[in-house]
């Protein structure tokens, strides 16, 4: 029979344990995400990855922020982040260390989101503003786009259900390889 786990049985680490954790080979870039509520939810969803590092770009919003800290409910100290006003100045230094870049972004050439490669990594994801998408900058400096498939009248999910979908799903290509070196 199952049984739910009260919150003081859940395993969890510290937020010294966290800060000092080993993190996945990921990076989560934002490219003008408007909304704080996002911001927040991609802040939590980056710590349960145990994600690289999250960068926020633009006029995203950064901590502090009270709208963030709601959703991210202590997240903002959990999870390496940074503030860039330019998202191409980013992705260079990112490719310069030998980082993919991979928006999420319906996209024409695109991959589906499941086919990440060992040799994407170390990969850092973009998700753009929530009407637009990703800037047509981002698009010029991409490695590719990788697209979550719609089925629906809808052509995009949320921003932060994405990032959701596609963090965890690069966490799950990666730990599946992960006994395999870089070939980068």
């Amino acid at each position: 029979m199952l049984r739910k786990l009260p919150h003081d049985e859940i395993p969890r680490l510290t937020l010294e344990e966290a800060r000092h954790s080993e993190r996945h080979p990921v990076y989560v870039v934002l490219d003008n995400v408007r909304s704080a509520y996002n911001v927040g939810s991609i802040f939590r969803t980056c710590d349960g990855a145990g994600v690289a590092g999250l960068y926020l770009c633009g006029y995203t919003p950064h901590p502090p922020h009270k709208e963030i800290a709601k959703t991210a409910l202590t997240a903002v100290d959990s999870v390496p982040w940074e503030f860039h006003p330019s998202i191409e100045k980013l992705l260079r230094e990112l490719k310069a260390r030998n980082v993919t870049i991979a928006p999420v972004e319906i996209a024409r050439p695109s991959k589906p989101y499941t086919e990440l490669d060992r040799r994407d990594y170390p990969v850092a994801l973009v998700f753009g503003n929530e009407i637009v998408g990703v800037s047509p900058e981002v698009l010029e400096l991409a490695d590719f786009a990788l697209e979550i498939p719609m089925y629906g009248i809808k052509q995009s999910l949320n921003v932060a259900v994405a990032a959701g979908i596609a963090v965890f799903e690069a966490i799950r290509v990666f730990k599946e390889n992960r006994d395999y070196p870089g070939d980068r």
